[in-house]
């Protein structure tokens, strides 16, 4: 499920290629999708290409309603 403000879109991979980004993934305790962006967004930054940070992943329970 795609929450608020992500963009999901289809991405054809070569199998040793995503068989790699599963070790790093894993490797970071992190899903291959996470492990993805964490790599574009370093890609970027090398390139010299400004981002807002990444909102931080929401934990827990969701509020109540009412609060």
């Amino acid at each position: 499920m795609t929450g608020p403000g992500r963009k999901a879109f289809p991405l054809r991979l070569d199998p040793a290629l995503f068989a790699a980004l599963e070790r790093a993934a894993t490797a970071d305790f992190r899903s291959v999708n996470a492990e993805v962006e964490v790599l574009l967004r370093e890609a970027l930054a090398r390139r010299g290409v400004k981002l807002a940070p990444a909102e931080p992943a929401r934990r827990g329970r969701p509020p109540k309603d009412g609060e």
